[in-house]
């Protein structure tokens, strides 16, 4: 009886844990801050704080569903992959 308890228990801590990845919610705590820059044709790029890299975007700021703590506004894009 304790194993199924402990199976459960583990199921629904791994779902809860996925969930932010399956439906584009939960911001990666993980970020970087990149400074201002001058693109090639002359347009100012402003420093900014964005997520570091890795193998999904339904984790970035700017994607549906995720909160951007530094400027206080919600992600509208779709995630492609």
């Amino acid at each position: 009886m304790k194993t199924v308890y402990m199976t459960i228990g583990f199921v629904l801590a791994a779902t809860a844990a996925q969930a932010q990845y399956l439906s584009g919610t939960g911001s990666n705590p993980s970020t970087h801050r990149s400074s201002g820059y001058t693109t090639s044709t002359g347009t100012y790029v402003q420093p900014y704080v964005a997520t570091n890299p890795n193998s999904t975007q339904r984790d970035n700021y700017g994607t549906s569903g995720n909160y951007n703590p530094n400027n206080g506004t919600f992600g509208t894009r779709t995630p492609r992959y």
